[in-house]
């Protein structure tokens, strides 16, 4: 019979060192988190005055370097490889400051199922052009197989179930932490660590990136609102004479029947004049002269510097994102097949919808989201003319308006038609088509080279967007059917560093600017209007401009906007106090909307004649809903 061997039992040294290293470890990850993480909320500084807040933002990564000591049993490794994913976004979270001035917040990583629908080439271009991070990106890879060929193994392969134990323990913590689980929002909460739900910017700088990811990734999972249909009721019902008066507007005698409608959702577009050093300028002279042939105003959007669809779906839609926390890129975001909006009343009403983009359609999950709201057809990048004009990166936005003009019909049903820009997309370091164009535009004194340049290469792609509307009010104003022109800007360009530099007319700071909006008829011109909207409250405007009234819930958003239009602000913005009328307003409004995208509201809007039925469609056919074959 063979002796049994006696199990070696590890030396009291070698315990120490099983133990020593890996609480060593800890210790630098946490500190060093600090450093790469820049808040001074978590800096190392702060270990003695406040650990909890560095120990919460190193936490996710210390989870994860316990889980790979487990399985690697390699020490070094496992803490290397937990900081180099960590670092990784922080990378990503750079960029996404240095380009839009707000951090990383949970929905953007998103963005991840998008780089293989043409987000890659969108989103590519805004990665470093130096070699530097990419030579110590290379330099970690080649230090991680390294330490996998060459460093010892901390503890025995076979531990009689410890490690699947404490495997098993870690990643189910990890799990549970990354899922959103409720419990850990007894850590992750504005009592025991700093959040501003209203500012990314402040969250991350107190309680640094990681925590702030898993507080807003909490917050919005947990804090959805709720509809109440009697504050909703109660709304509809003080508005109810100014909601009849709008419903019962009198047909704009211009417009000889249903006229065609062009709506351009302008990429950054805004007037320079509001930034220090343009007060005086006249780089969009179409929007200035058709200003004065129409309405106009001041818009205000949901987004900064990106987030396009944000603009987009407000406008689309009428509903604001103020009231649907949890929808941050609602297209990728969106649930129901059937999304009521200006779209699908425009079907009611006989349209044509149409929309049409000079990239990649499932960007954005634009192809799938189209069809929820309702438009029979999408025209993108690969149905536009082979050799359509590029400039810099992207479409020509003369060739949209080419698209556009080869799309109206002098026949048939009218036409609604949907076109999104995107020649004047950042980021503003990419070569113009005219270089020599770009180098003539004056720009104010005391901008770095860089911030010049970029400056340089947006107002000359700006000033594009301006021609293209003059070409394009010229163009409709000779068609034989009338037609209706809405011209916007979806939002500020990321231009954080000239900003800073040259500051606004108003004092105020770039994420609290608004942009701007015109609504003209090209063919007939009208007095000249001005009025501050929201992004959510031009398909009103639109609708009432075009003779149709019979949608209840966008005539209450036009009886209303005057008092919420300024409330809509771009995420991180500082919100407008309330006072406790206009507080109940809104939170009023929230209700409505909320009912509005569950298919609930049209039953609470009383008829014209003092019935109880839905003025807002319930009691006729939903002909977007009968035309779904057609899409």
């Amino acid at each position: 019979m063979t002796e049994m061997q006696p199990q070696t039992v590890p030396s009291h040294r070698t315990r120490l060192i099983r133990v020593g290293i890996p609480v060593a470890l800890t210790l630098v990850f946490l500190l060093m988190t600090g450093v790469i993480d820049g808040g001074e909320g978590v800096s190392p500084g702060q270990l003695f005055s406040q650990p909890l807040y560095l120990l919460a933002n190193a936490l996710p990564g210390l989870l994860l370097a316990g889980l790979l000591l487990v399985l690697t049993r390699r020490v070094w490794l496992s803490f290397g490889l937990a900081f180099l994913s960590q670092g990784l976004i922080y990378g990503i979270n750079a960029l996404k400051v240095r380009q839009l001035s707000t951090p990383l917040m949970p929905a953007d990583f998103r963005m991840v199922g998008q780089l293989r629908k043409g987000g890659w080439h969108l989103l590519a271009s805004y990665l470093p052009a130096s070699p530097l991070p990419y030579l110590i990106m290379a330099a970690a890879v080649v230090a991680v197989v390294i330490a996998w060929r060459k460093e010892p193994t901390l503890f025995p392969r076979r531990t009689h179930g410890k490690r699947l134990l404490a495997g098993t323990a870690l990643a189910l913590t990890l799990g549970s932490l990354l899922g959103g689980m409720p419990a850990w929002a007894r850590v992750y909460d504005g009592e025991t660590l700093w959040m501003e739900p209203w500012s990314a910017t402040s969250t991350a700088q107190h309680s640094g990136l990681v925590s702030s990811l898993l507080m807003f990734h909490l917050h919005y999972s947990q804090q959805r609102r709720k509809a109440d249909p009697a504050a909703a009721l109660q709304l509809i019902g003080d508005s109810g004479q100014a909601l009849r008066e709008r419903m019962q507007l009198p047909p704009d005698e211009n417009n000889t029947g249903a006229p065609d409608i062009v709506v351009v959702q302008s990429e950054s577009f805004f007037d320079p004049r509001i930034l220090k050093g343009y007060e005086d300028s006249d780089l969009t002279p179409n929007l200035r002269r058709l200003a004065t042939q129409g309405a106009s105003g001041a818009l205000h959007v949901p987004t900064f510097g990106g987030g396009t669809i944000r603009t987009e779906f407000e406008v689309l839609t009428g509903l604001s994102l103020r009231y649907f926390d949890d929808l941050q890129f609602p297209y990728l975001q969106m649930n129901s097949k059937v999304v009521p909006g200006l779209v699908r009343t425009l079907r009611t009403h006989g349209y044509e919808t149409v929309a049409i983009h000079g990239n990649n359609a499932a960007f954005w999950n634009r192809n799938t989201a189209f069809k929820a709201i309702g438009f029979d057809r999408f025209v993108s990048e690969p149905a536009f003319p082979h050799g359509a004009a590029m400039d810099g990166q992207f479409m020509a936005d003369s060739a949209m308006t080419d698209e556009i003009m080869s799309q109206l019909k002098d026949a048939g049903p009218p036409q609604f038609l949907f076109a999104i820009s995107i020649e004047a997309h950042g980021p503003y370091d990419v070569a113009p088509a005219d270089a020599a164009a770009r180098d003539a535009i004056p720009v104010p004194a005391g901008l770095s080279d860089s911030d010049a340049l970029e400056l340089k290469n947006y107002l000359y792609h700006m000033q594009h967007a301006d021609q293209e509307l003059g070409r394009l009010a010229e163009l409709l104003a000779q068609r034989d059917r009338p037609t209706l022109l809405l011209f916007y800007g979806d939002h500020l360009p990321a231009l954080g560093g000239a900003y800073e530099t040259l500051g606004f007319v108003d004092g105020k700071d770039m994420l609290s600017q608004s942009g701007t909006w015109l609504l003209v008829d090209p063919r007939n011109g009208a007095r000249a209007t001005q009025e501050s909207l929201a992004s959510w409250m031009l398909p009103g405007r639109l609708l009432e401009r075009a003779g149709i009234h019979d949608d209840a819930y966008f005539a209450l958003t036009q009886v209303l906007a005057p008092q919420l239009a300024a409330l809509t602000r771009a995420p991180g913005a500082e919100p407008n106090i309330e006072d406790a009328n206009e507080k109940r307003t809104d939170d009023a409004m929230a209700s409505v909307a909320l009912l509005r995208m569950k298919g609930k509201l049209d039953r609470l809007f009383p008829v014209a004649d003092g019935g109880t039925r839905g003025l807002a469609g319930e009691t006729r056919p939903d002909a977007s809903v009968n035309a779904g074959a057609r899409q």
